[in-house]
Order: structure tokens, then C-alpha cells, then sequence
């Protein structure tokens, strides 16, 4: 193992820990610790005089050691002092060995590096590497790499190097492929980043813009595209029964659109044609449905779901919360029902025996449409013949939960699948698209639907709350209804924020002719519906609520919004939330009522959400604010971040890299299949499902 020359010297013990640490790195392969890249360089190359550092740069100076002492005050510390021609430096170790302070002898000359800090008495070091001033410089710049506690670089270092030799690090992409995009090749990038030569720019190397970064961005970006690419050409290998909008379905398709009490937009039509064609094939459909908040995604969903029950066959919707899956069982219902087809409701929160007797009739095939939560993916639950899977927020489940939904409509053998409609309120910019969901189809409905009214975003210090209240006081009075979000259930002593139980006291309080509900997570299902049943109905004038009416509540009576303490919310999930008013004719306003002082990113969210209210303007700013992985809610999908590349930056590489793809699959199939082993090398994680 590359790890060995690290431990040779050690003893046994010593070596299963370093060992364990570095497999925490995920380094046990010799091609992990080659592609372990450094963070940054620190330049040994050169001294620089004690007269000329500048507080909050790194540098190396050489001179000799004037003074050594134990301070007792204000903590125990070892400070000394080194003088060179031009100046002196104070060194400081706020823990230290005996080793040390033997190691600064007066009189002694060494080298000190370290972060230069503006000090009380002058510039000061604190916790400087030391070395010995009659050891020769290094020739070229000193890679530090991402560690774990107790690693110690010089560790990392010797294992890097002995994997350097004993790796494979030869060639995979033909020549005209390294010619077209102008490539370094492999072996030289990889060594230049790990040993650069004297002379390399370091700006270069740390801003990742070197021949060498580029090279390896591009080989990243193009194993992330070609492991796509075969993901989607084997779900072309699989089959599907072909769902044609043709004869029954092409009734019921037809009778739904005209049952309708609006009009569909171009946009939704659009989206409805490309998602029937798809069901028409004979491999599985694997589209990506996309579109603002209030978009109408659920009526284009209902559309695919009568096309699939035309042609006999079941459909599942699958959403993550019960509060979504509700507001969706319930449209569906209301539309589909009154046409002859029979729906079921399936979440963990129903009694054993409903939960049961919606099972049988799924099993049996009484029940053409299931909707629910996670409860679909249960062992115990069968389809007598599932054709369409529906997944709604796709990227708040993980892979295998996705998988499991869609295995529950496989044949025995494996090889006929059911078709799948994944759909996303988080409208996702195109690079990031293409470059993460190459292997899906993206429709996106890029229009709303008439008769919304823009909703006027307002920011309001805490200071301001008294005007707030007044203004939801006149609004039901006028017979409209609020919504008054909050971030936290129950006070936490992390973050003192007002609380849902407590602002639902308050306001009860301070609006007594007022109906004040609250609803959040904690509360019982039953008592959840029935809240969001009142409110629905009129019933209720406010709605006090945590962060579960952030998608799917449709309550076209809502006029008004305040959102409590806005600066801790993300973005994405901000824009989700207005989205909750604004459906109906009037007016709408959203209040984003905040905690001076701001910090730098939460006022750069608030600036979008009163900036604009296009959904992907705001996706691209959130994307900014983020970054792919918290963006694309990486942790809970199972989705493979890129390591080296960044989207933002590397439009153009991403570019080349889905070319190149192409190529390599048409043209050099054996050295698609290299590439592949050298940077996956079995872990496909990047392939979802």
C-alpha cells in the first residue's frame, strides 16, 4: 500500500493509526494519494528580511535566536526573539515542549516560517516552523495537503511521493483529444502540482489556473460526463411498457385538460407533449421536470399520470414531506377522481389498519394512483403493476430511496422498468444542468401561469415589527389572509430566535380580534391537517408556521407573508416560501423582516430576494452564495461533488469536457473505459438512478 513508506519506520501500532488516518482521507489505492492534490504551496525558495514582512502574509526569515523565555502572563507561553541584519521578530508558542525551548538557545541561528501578525509589542510569529539556517533552501514551492488531526504533512508528503512511483500515471487520452483542447499531459500535470519547478507561478498554482489544474479539471469534469453517459445508455438498454396517449389515454388526457378550471399555459403544454412522447417509447423515460414556484408542476404531473392510467397501467407520486404529499393527493384527487380513477393516500402517520388496507388495494390494482411519503418504499409494499414513478423534490432523497420507488414497478428479470418523472421547484442554472444531470432530459416550464400577481418584497428592520402586525390587522380586515413564518419550533440557547409557539402567543395577544393558527413539524398529523384544513377554508386569518408550508400549500386567499428573522434562511428556500402568496388576485406583499446587524451573505440574500423574483436569477446567485454541493443538497442525494473543478469558473473546461465525451464514446471506447478506472475506480457515485 502507498501508505507503507509513511509507517515503515514506525512501530506497528504507530502504523494502524496513520493507516487508519489516511484511509479517513479516503487515501488507500496508490491513485488516491497521486489525485490527494494540494490546497495551497508555501515558499521556502527564499528569506525575507525581518525589515520588510507584512502582517497577514507568510514568509521565512533567517537570523539568530537574542532571547528565550517562559512568560507567565497573561498565559503560560515560550516567546523569543530572532534578529537579522535589518530588524528583530518576537516568535510565539502558546503551548510548547521542552524540546523547543532547548531548540532556541541564544546564540543560535535558525529559520522560522510562519503567518506574520501585527503584534502589541511589533510583528510577532505564532507557532513558526523552525529548521536549522545551515540546511539548503528548496529549490521549488512546498505542497501542503488537506489533512486530518495527528497527520502531519511531512507524513502525507513521503506517501504522496512513494505513490508517485509505484502508480500508474501513463496516458489514457489519445493525442488529438490533447491536441484539440490544447492538454498537458497526465503524468507531467500530476508531478508539477505535487513538486512544482523552480520558477512555476505560485498565483498560478493557488488561483488553479496552471496547464497542470487545468488538466486535471478536465479529466475530472469528462469522467464525470462519460460516467453519465453511461448511466443514460444503460437505462436505453433497459425496457419500459410503451404508455402511448393514444385511444383510452388520449380520452382521459383529454377529458382532465377540459375539466380543468383554467387554461394550460404554452409552457405547460410544451412540458406535457415532450413528457408524453417520452412514455411512448419502449426504454424508460428519465426526465427532469423543473420550474419556478406556482409554475403549475402538479398539473403536468396529473397529466402524465391519466396518460400512463389510460394505458392500465399505476402510477406512484412520491414526496418528502407529508404536508407536499398531501397538497398533492389532494389536487390529483380532485381532479382525477370525478374521471374514473381511483386514488390512495399512503404515509407513516396513518393508522395500521389504513395503512394496510391502502396496501392491499395498491397490491391488487384497485388503486390506480398512489400517493405518499417514504412509506411507498416500504418492503411490505407491492404493485400489482406500476408504470410511471413521479418523484417530487427529487434532490431531498437520496439515491437508493429514489431506486427503491422505481424497482417496486421492475420485471423479475430486471430488464423493464418503469418510466420516471422527477420534478424540482429549485430551478437549476444550465451549466450546473448539463454538467450534473447530463444523464436526465430537462423540460422546464419557464412561465407562470396567468392571473399571478408579482408579489412586492419588502425588507423591515426588527425594530419596525409594530408597523408589520398593523399591516396584517388591516388585511384581514379587508378579508385577506397571512402567513408569519418562523425558523425554530422551540427556543434554542445556539440561536435565540423568537420562536413559532412564542410568536403564536404574542400575536394571539396583540391581535385578539384576530383567528391565530400554528402549525409546524412537531405537531400531530391530525392536528397539522386540520390547522391547514381551517386556514384553507378561510377559517383562520393568520397562519403562525415553521418552515413546513414551504412548498406545496396553495392558498390563494394569502395576500401577505412575514418571514421572522429572514438573515437565517437560505435563499432558495426563501424564494420558496413567497412563493406561498401571490396566488391569488390581489395584491401581494412579502415582508422579510430581519435582526440588524447583517452579516456580508445573509445581505447579499435579501438584496436578491428584493432584487428580483425570477427563479433562476435566484438559483444562479444562490448557486454563487453556495456552490454546487449545498445547492444541489448533496449531502442528501448521494451526488458526487467535484473536488477540483468549480462551475462557476470552469464553464468553458465543462464545455469541452461533455465534447470530449462524445468522442471518446464514439471514437476511442478503450480509452473511455481508462479514464473511467482511473478516476472512479468502482465508485460510481456519480451515476444516479
Amino acid at each position: 500500500m502507498a501508505a507503507s513508506a509513511s509507517t515503515r519506520s514506525a512501530g506497528p501500532a504507530e502504523a494502524g493509526v496513520t493507516e487508519r488516518k489516511l484511509r479517513r482521507l479516503g487515501l488507500a489505492q496508490p491513485m488516491d494519494f497521486v489525485l490527494h492534490l494540494p490546497l495551497r504551496y508555501e515558499d521556502e525558495t527564499r528569506i525575507t528580511p525581518i525589515a520588510d514582512l507584512r502582517p497577514g502574509a507568510w514568509a521565512q526569515v533567517e537570523g539568530e535566536i537574542t532571547r528565550c523565555e517562559v512568560v507567565f502572563r497573561p498565559r503560560r507561553q515560550l516567546v523569543a526573539a530572532i534578529a537579522d541584519d535589518t530588524g528583530e521578530l518576537t516568535l510565539r508558542w502558546l503551548n510548547f515542549y521542552p524540546s523547543q525551548q532547548k531548540q532556541l538557545q541564544p546564540g543560535r541561528r535558525l529559520r522560522a516560517r510562519g503567518e506574520v501578525r501585527g503584534g502589541l509589542f511589533g510583528r510577532e510569529m505564532v507557532h513558526p516552523r523552525m529548521g536549522s539556517a545551515d540546511a539548503p533552501l528548496p529549490q521549488a514551492l512546498t505542497p501542503v495537503y488537506p489533512t486530518t488531526d495527528g497527520l502531519p504533512q511531512a507524513t502525507l508528503r513521503r506517501a504522496i511521493a512513494q505513490a508517485l512511483g509505484q502508480a500508474d500515471l501513463s496516458e489514457v487520452l489519445p493525442q488529438p483529444v490533447l491536441k484539440a483542447y490544447g492538454l498537458m499531459p497526465f503524468a507531467e500535470a500530476i508531478r508539477m502540482l505535487h513538486a512544482p519547478e523552480p520558477g512555476v507561478s505560485e498565483a498560478e498554482l493557488v488561483e488553479h489556473a496552471h496547464p497542470a489544474w487545468v488538466r486535471i479539471k478536465f479529466d475530472e469534469l469528462l469522467a464525470q460526463q462519460l460516467s453519465l453517459a453511461a448511466a443514460r445508455a444503460a437505462r436505453m438498454q433497459k425496457r419500459a411498457t410503451p404508455l402511448p396517449r393514444a385511444g383510452r389515454a388520449a380520452d382521459l388526457v383529454e377529458r382532465l385538460r377540459q375539466a380543468l378550471p383554467f387554461e394550460l399555459t404554452a409552457a405547460q403544454r410544451r412540458v406535457i407533449d415532450e413528457i408524453g412522447a417520452d412514455m411512448a417509447r419502449s426504454h424508460p423515460m428519465h426526465r427532469l421536470l423543473q420550474g419556478d414556484v406556482g409554475s403549475g408542476k402538479t398539473v403536468v404531473a396529473a397529466m402524465a399520470a391519466a396518460q400512463a392510467v389510460g394505458c392500465g397501467k399505476q402510477v406512484a407520486l412520491m414526496a418528502p414531506t407529508e404536508i407536499l404529499a398531501e397538497q398533492h393527493f389532494r389536487k390529483l384527487a380532485q381532479w382525477l377522481e370525478p374521471l374514473g380513477v381511483a386514488t390512495a393516500w399512503l404515509t407513516g402517520s396513518l393508522s395500521p389498519r389504513a395503512k394496510r388496507e391502502a396496501a392491499a388495494r395498491v397490491a391488487d390494482g384497485s388503486a390506480q394512483l398512489v400517493v405518499g411519503t417514504q412509506a411507498l418504499i416500504q418492503e411490505q409494499m407491492d404493485f400489482a403493476d406500476l408504470g410511471l414513478v413521479i418523484v417530487d423534490e427529487q434532490h431531498r432523497f437520496g439515491v437508493g430511496q429514489r431506486l427503491a420507488l422505481s424497482r417496486k414497478g421492475e420485471a423479475p428479470d430486471g430488464a423493464a422498468v418503469p418510466h420516471q418523472l422527477t420534478m424540482s421547484a429549485t430551478p437549476i442554472p444550465r451549466t450546473l444542468a448539463m454538467t450534473f444531470f447530463a444523464d436526465l432530459d430537462v423540460s422546464v416550464i419557464d412561465e407562470l401561469p396567468p392571473g399571478r400577481t408579482p408579489v412586492v418584497t419588502k425588507l423591515v428592520a426588527d425594530s419596525r415589527r409594530g408597523e408589520v402586525i398593523a399591516r396584517i390587522a388591516h388585511a384581514a380586515r379587508q378579508g385577506r389572509q397571512a402567513y408569519w413564518v418562523c425558523p425554530l419550533v422551540e427556543e434554542s440557547e445556539a440561536l435565540e430566535l423568537q420562536t413559532a409557539v412564542d410568536t403564536h402567543q404574542a400575536l394571539q395577544a396583540e391581535l385578539p380580534d384576530l383567528r391565530v393558527g400554528l402549525v409546524h413539524g412537531r405537531l400531530a398529523p391530525a392536528e397539522k391537517a386540520a390547522v391547514m384544513d381551517a386556514f384553507r377554508a378561510g377559517d383562520l386569518d393568520l397562519l403562525v408556521a415553521t418552515t413546513v408550508i414551504e412548498v406545496g400549500v396553495d392558498v390563494p386567499n394569502a395576500s401577505l407573508m412575514v418571514i421572522e428573522h429572514a438573515e437565517r434562511f437560505g435563499l432558495a428556500q426563501l424564494h420558496q416560501l413567497r412563493g406561498r402568496v401571490g396566488r391569488g388576485t390581489a395584491e401581494s406583499v412579502c415582508v422579510l423582516l430581519y435582526q440588524p446587524p447583517l452579516s456580508p451573505v445573509a445581505r447579499q440574500r435579501l438584496r436578491a430576494m428584493y432584487e428580483t423574483s425570477d427563479g433562476f436569477e435566484i438559483a444562479r446567485r444562490d448557486l454563487e452564495l453556495r456552490g454546487p454541493g449545498e445547492f444541489l443538497g448533496v449531502r442528501q442525494s448521494g451526488l458526487a461533488l467535484l473536488r477540483f473543478a468549480d462551475l462557476q469558473r470552469d464553464a468553458k473546461v465543462a464545455e469541452q469536457a461533455r465534447e470530449a465525451a462524445a468522442l471518446l464514446r464514439r471514437d476511442y471506447p478503450a480509452a473511455a473505459a481508462a479514464h473511467l478506472a482511473r478516476w472512479m475506480r468502482g465508485r460510481e457515485d456519480y451515476l444516479r438512478t
